[in-house]
Order: C-alpha cells, then structure tokens, then sequence
C-alpha cells in the first residue's frame, strides 16, 4: 500500500512518520504540510519527497494517513476520498457535526475505507479489553478520567503551542479517546450533562441508551503529580478497569496501519468518529449553557 503523510507537527514528527518509514507493508511516498519548509524537513529525515501540490500526493497513493488538526483535517479528508484514498484520521474527525457528516458521506460515494486514530482502541491490550468488555455487556455504570498536564504551570509538552488544544481543550482533544472506549461498552449516549473545572478541566456525566451512565473527567492543565487516565466498567461482573499500554502510540498505529491494509472495515471508521463528535458537540453546548441536552439520534 502506498501512503502520503499530510502533517508535519510533533504526533507526525513522533509517530506517524517513524511507522510509516520502517512500516514492511507499506511504501512511504512523501510528505505534504501546511509550510513548505516543515514538510521539506520532515521528509529528508525519512529519505521521501516532500510535495507542495496536495492534489499531486493524493494522485501518488493509495491511501493517505493525516496528523492535522481537526477543521484543516476535515477539508482536505474529503479531497483525499474524492481522489480515491483510503483514510487514515486522527481525531477528532472534525469540529463540528456538519463537517464530519460531510467526510462520512464523501468517503462512502467513494467507497474509500476508513480509520480514525484513536490509541485506545489500536493498543493491543487496551483494545482487547475494550472489546472483551463490549461483548460482555450488562454494565452499570462507568467512569473514566484522562488528566494531562501539558497546559500546567512548568511543564514541557510539545503539544502546548497547538492552537486548536488551546482552543478547545481536554474535551475535543481526550475527550475522543474516552468516548472512544465508553461508546463500544455502555451504548450510544442519549443525554449529557457537563460542569467546567480549574483552566479546560471539564466534568462529564452520560446517559446511555439501555440504561446505563457513566462519568468522565478531563483536563489538560492537571498538575504533573496529579496526571494519568484511567477507565473502569462496574456491572454484574464486579469491577474490569482497562490495562496501561505497554507499548505505546506507535505501536498502536502500526496495528492501525496494518488495519487499513487488510481491507476489511474496522469499528474505528469515520461514521464511529461521526458518532463522537456528536456527542462532542452536545458536551460542549451543555457546559456553555449549563442544561442538559439530550442527542437525536443517541451519540
């Protein structure tokens, strides 16, 4: 399969380049970014061209892998499936509803196959338990915090000078990830409520269809010390809490990689990222307004 990288920030710097170079299965082609000079550096480290022409990468691949921010993502998500690439996203899908409904119904006129990058769901041990999990069923409830510190005082964090996190925060930056595994095991969201905390620390609780709610708390401004994630299901069963990763991002979007390159449809696709920003969207209007609001069609 051959893959172009669109992005030349520090998750394509540190993950998606590196996998797509060393990648047996695939064929790197090249390189485009938003500044010429970035996309020119980035692609002399892995020996491959960088383009200044999106549209030429696009006519060069199979498939592209994108590491952009989210509403620069959208866009060009949808020129690279009417030119009749695969997709490899990263989420959020998009920034709002109308966007990522516009990627989904582009991707499927084009019959191109479609992947959103969350971690959780493409560790090998956090995946397994997600799906284990979801298969079990008969959960009460659940709860999970993603608490990072790349906005606090004194840390160090490569992500801290991207515009769209300053913007919007924990919510639309892990808040995917959490949704990404609570969707999977407790259903579909009917109703969410949200409460705002210290800096972007933000207070979620979901209503789920058949009955089930959960909690999630997140912030990207935590204390260093106070920081880590976590996620537990409690039911019948008693108390599953999901597994740390032990092998990190990259080799989560290896197995995201070889997923795209199987050809067979994967839970992660852009109608499941769809599904996320949904619900997103509606956590968003419920911590500026202060209601509760229930989604249409049940996150």
């Amino acid at each position: 399969m051959r893959i172009g990288l669109l992005g030349t920030g520090p998750w394509a710097q540190r993950v998606h380049a590196p996998v797509l170079a060393d990648h047996p299965g695939v064929e790197f082609v090249g390189v485009w970014g938003r500044r010429p000079e970035a996309a020119a550096e980035l692609a002399a480290v892995h020996g491959v061209p960088a383009y200044q022409d999106v549209d030429a990468l696009f006519a060069a691949v199979d498939a592209v892998s994108m590491a952009l921010p989210p509403a620069v993502q959208a866009g060009l998500a949808l020129r690279a499936a009417q030119a009749g690439c695969h997709l490899l996203l990263d989420k959020p899908l998009a920034m709002d509803v109308e966007q990522a409904a516009a990627v989904v119904a582009a991707a499927e006129r084009a019959r191109v196959r479609t992947e959103v990058f969350f971690t959780l769901r493409f560790d090998r041990d956090q995946s397994a338990w997600t799906e284990q999990r979801a298969a079990a069923g008969d959960w009460f409830t659940g709860h999970a915090q993603w608490l990072g510190s790349v906005f606090a005082a004194g840390a160090d964090s490569p992500y801290a000078a991207s515009p769209w996190r300053r913007e919007k925060g924990a919510l639309w930056d892990v808040g995917p990830h959490v949704l990404s595994v609570l969707l999977p095991t407790l259903g579909g969201v009917e109703q969410v409520t949200a409460a705002g905390g210290p800096g972007d620390t933000v207070h979620l609780a979901f209503r789920h269809a058949g009955g089930a709610s959960s909690t999630a708390s997140l912030s990207l401004t935590a204390p260093p010390k106070a920081a880590g994630m976590s996620i537990e299901l409690r039911g019948e069963a008693g108390v599953s809490r999901m597994p740390d990763s032990t092998a990190g991002p990259r080799a989560a979007f290896e197995r995201a990689v070889d997923a795209l390159r199987s050809g067979e449809p994967h839970p992660c696709d852009a109608a499941f990222g769809l599904r996320v920003v949904r619900v997103l969207a509606a956590a968003e209007e419920a911590l500026s307004t202060g209601c509760a609001v229930r989604l249409a069609v049940g996150g």
